[in-house]
């Protein structure tokens, strides 16, 4: 919804900026896509009043880890209290035609992307063209003639087209290091190098855990802290509840002492017990499954709902739909032990939290613009409901976090990662006189998650209002269908 003529003033609720500390009753006060201040604000002709009294108002969620490319998803996000959806585990390459693609298309939110080393490689190992589509990269990610390691010069080529993409915008780069498993640790020390000499951070699905696979070369989360250490990087490590699974008190113990060393590691999760990714994964091979303690029928089909019956079936949509999404039901969270694993990444100190949102699936489309969505959509419930969710159990439910701290965890230190990439992102992730008018309002009593592992794209309850850009995307509840104020957050080569 777009205001004509005047501010829009928030009036009454409770305010939290994380970045300063701020929490009180107070006003907002936003004149086009900028919060000119926070404080009492008498209303004049022609401005807009909304009474936010007994709702908590705070910076939109900065979510760092997005594979959502449509306005269904987004819409779904929105609903969920995000303003700004980024892929930066795996991002998109050539990431201009990612960004003009989404301008032209129109994103009810902000939207960016890293330097896709996945792509990269592909196109240096085999010569394959990016086209700036997840469903390519969904695609590769079954394949196997990508996941050897580089001679030298392939190695100094993919190089070359990371930082090519950082000159265009990227916000980083994303490292699906899980994905090829095998290949040489010098291979991602370089990625780190590149990364420190640019300024720009990463954001890594990091290899096997050596508990899963004594024979990996490296332990995925040892690799990611020895690479901060040694280039200064910025390293972001990815959804460490699903690659750490009941091993994450060991993983966060090491980052602990890599961040007291003064290493720049810092860590996402989501709240939920099941994963998501394209079944010819690497590590859903059939022979790889019960070092987690897993079997075929731990994995779900996203599109149809089949839970894969026995290895012969498992090996038979990785031989002929590599690409398909499939749930991974890593943790039980009806079990009391694997829903403390899964809570403790969440309440670990300064943990971010992100989605890992995917697409919205349904059996004739990959998108639509209706509102409601239509009936069938298929999707992780994380794609609708991760905050609202979060939310709930972390605050509510719990009271493991303040309020304050959810605003830190889902809006302010996401923002902060990328401060040195993106200037622009300095007033994203606050709500202060110059910041951003990405704001959500949030009824702190009724929030929460509706998706379920069943029914993934139902909507989140309790975000009343969210303003992306000073337009409303979600008012009294509902969403607006005719707001596509998002715009692209870019990168700016140092």
């Amino acid at each position: 919804m777009h205001l004509t003529g005047g501010v829009l003033i928030l009036r009454g609720g409770r305010v939290i900026d994380p970045g300063s500390d701020f929490d009180a009753v107070a006003d907002v006060t936003i004149d086009g896509a900028t919060v000119t201040a926070v404080g009492p604000a008498t209303a004049g002709p022609g401005d807009t009043v909304v009474d936010v009294a007994g709702y908590v108002v705070g910076p939109g969620f900065v979510d760092l880890h997005s594979h959502v490319h449509s306005v269904a998803g987004q819409r779904l996000q929105a609903m969920d209290g995000v303003t700004t959806a980024l892929d930066l585990e795996a991002g998109l390459m050539p990431v201009e035609r990612a960004y003009d693609e989404a301008a032209r298309a129109g994103r009810p939110l902000h939207y960016g992307f890293s330097a896709s080393w996945a792509a990269a490689r592909a196109q240096v190992l085999l010569g394959d063209e990016p086209d700036a589509s997840i469903w390519t990269t969904l695609a590769l990610l079954g394949r196997t003639d990508w996941q050897r390691s580089s001679s030298v010069a392939e190695r100094e080529r993919w190089l070359g087209l990371l930082e090519r993409e950082l000159a265009g915008g990227a916000l980083g780069i994303g490292i699906l290091q899980g994905y090829a498993p095998r290949t040489d640790p010098a291979e991602f020390t370089a990625v780190a190098a590149l990364a420190a000499r640019a300024g720009a951070p990463t954001f890594t699905h990091v290899r096997e855990l050596v508990e899963a696979d004594p024979t990996t070369p490296v332990d995925g989360s040892h690799e990611i802290v020895r690479a901060a250490a040694e280039t200064g990087a910025a390293m972001h490590h990815c959804h460490v509840n699903s690659t750490s699974r009941r091993h994450v008190e060991r993983v966060l113990a090491l980052l602990d002492d890599a961040r007291a060393a003064g290493s720049r590691v810092s860590v996402e999760c989501y709240p939920y017990g099941a994963g998501a990714t394209a079944i010819g994964a690497a590590f859903l091979a059939p022979e790889r499954l019960p070092a987690w303690g897993l079997q075929p029928s731990d994995l779900v089909v996203v599109e149809t709902g089949e839970r894969v019956a026995d290895e012969a079936r498992l090996r038979a949509l990785r031989r002929d739909q590599p690409e398909i999404e499939c749930l991974v039901e890593f943790l039980d969270e009806d079990d009391p032990a694997d829903l403390a694993h899964l809570e403790r990444a969440l309440a670990y100190p300064d943990a971010i939290v992100a989605s890992d949102a995917g697409p919205v699936l349904w059996a004739d489309a990959r998108d639509t613009r209706a509102w409601p969505l239509p009936p069938g959509g298929r999707t992780h419930p994380r794609t609708a409901g991760t905050y609202a969710r979060s939310l709930r159990v972390m605050v509510r439910e719990t009271g493991t976090w303040s309020w304050p701290d959810a605003f830190r965890r889902c809006s302010y230190l996401p923002a902060r990662l990328l401060d040195e990439v993106a200037p622009a992102a300095r007033t994203k992730g606050v709500l202060r006189a110059g910041g951003d008018a990405d704001v959500v309002v949030l009824d702190p009593d009724a929030v929460t998650d509706t998706a379920t592992y069943a029914d993934g794209a139902r909507p989140s309850r309790g975000v009343r209002h969210l303003l992306v850009a000073g337009t409303f995307v979600v008012r009294d509840g509902e969403l607006q269908p005719d707001a596509y104020p998002g715009r692209g957050l870019r990168g700016v080569p140092r």
